[in-house]
């Protein structure tokens, strides 16, 4: 009969990638994945300083840091072509860069076409091109996971404006998709409510305390609560592949 793997050796010998991984959620990703015992490359648009200083704070060789910008194909190149020849393989990818502005529901004006199209390339269109250029390497693995953060907005309709909503519910059909026609390369989307990061700019922490009072488990959801919930997907969920892993605290019932 097996047994749970120990947390501290769970990924011992496995090479991670996170993007958006100098920050927040990502941020928390990399710390769990970390201490897991994986070998874990940072991805990082703009907080290149974040990441090397979190690189360096963390047990472990081998770690390290890269731009990975989500929209950009030469960039998705180059990361392809440094990690191929550092590692020869990714065994963990987690697709948690994003972005989103907070704008009502109601007001069309503020969400137009253009920035809604670019939220979605940011939310679904990155996460696809970076996957898409990773998958030779994620098929050189014996045992390959991708997580992708999503939300709860993506089959709520609630979140930080229209176009957020729409992409992370094409994120997540996209899992569902890549899962069908990638295995045995698994596929997860992790979906939390509003979680305790500075993503939605103008979201402050009473905001997030009044809304997680009137949930069932009554807190706030936090970047570790996230990260744990990746691990888990990585390490024990050893047969879930094209499905999505609810972590709300109760939000979405």
């Amino acid at each position: 009969m097996s047994t749970a793997p120990d947390p501290a050796s769970a990924l011992e010998g496995k090479v991670a990638v996170v993007t958006g991984g100098s920050s927040g959620i990502g941020a928390a990703c990399v710390r769990a994945l970390a201490h897991a015992g994986a070998t874990v490359v940072i991805g990082y648009n703009e907080g290149a300083a974040r990441a090397r200083a979190l690189c360096e704070e963390l047990p472990g060789n081998g770690h390290d840091t890269l731009r990975i910008p989500l929209t950009d194909g030469a960039a998705h190149a180059a990361m392809a072509d440094v990690l191929q020849r550092n590692f020869g393989r990714v065994d963990v990818l987690v697709n948690s860069a994003g972005f989103t502005q907070r704008i009502a529901h109601g007001d069309l004006d503020a969400l137009a076409p253009a920035l809604f199209d670019e939220i979605l390339a940011a939310n679904v269109g990155g996460p696809y091109a970076i996957t898409r250029a990773l998958m030779p390497l994620l098929k050189a693995s014996t045992d390959a996971a991708v997580v992708n953060v999503s939300s709860v907005s993506a089959f709520t309709g609630l979140g930080s404006n229209i176009a957020y909503c729409a992409a992370k519910a094409a994120l997540d059909t996209m899992t569902v998709s890549m899962a069908r026609a990638f295995g045995p390369v698994r596929f997860v989307s992790v979906s939390p409510a509003a979680v305790d990061t500075g993503f939605v700019q103008g979201r402050n922490r009473d905001e997030l305390a009044k809304k997680a009072a009137t949930t069932p488990l009554g807190r706030i959801v936090t970047p570790q609560d996230v990260a744990l919930a990746v691990l888990a997907c990585v390490t024990h969920l050893r047969t879930a592949t094209g499905t999505r892993i609810v972590i709300d605290g109760g939000h979405s019932l």
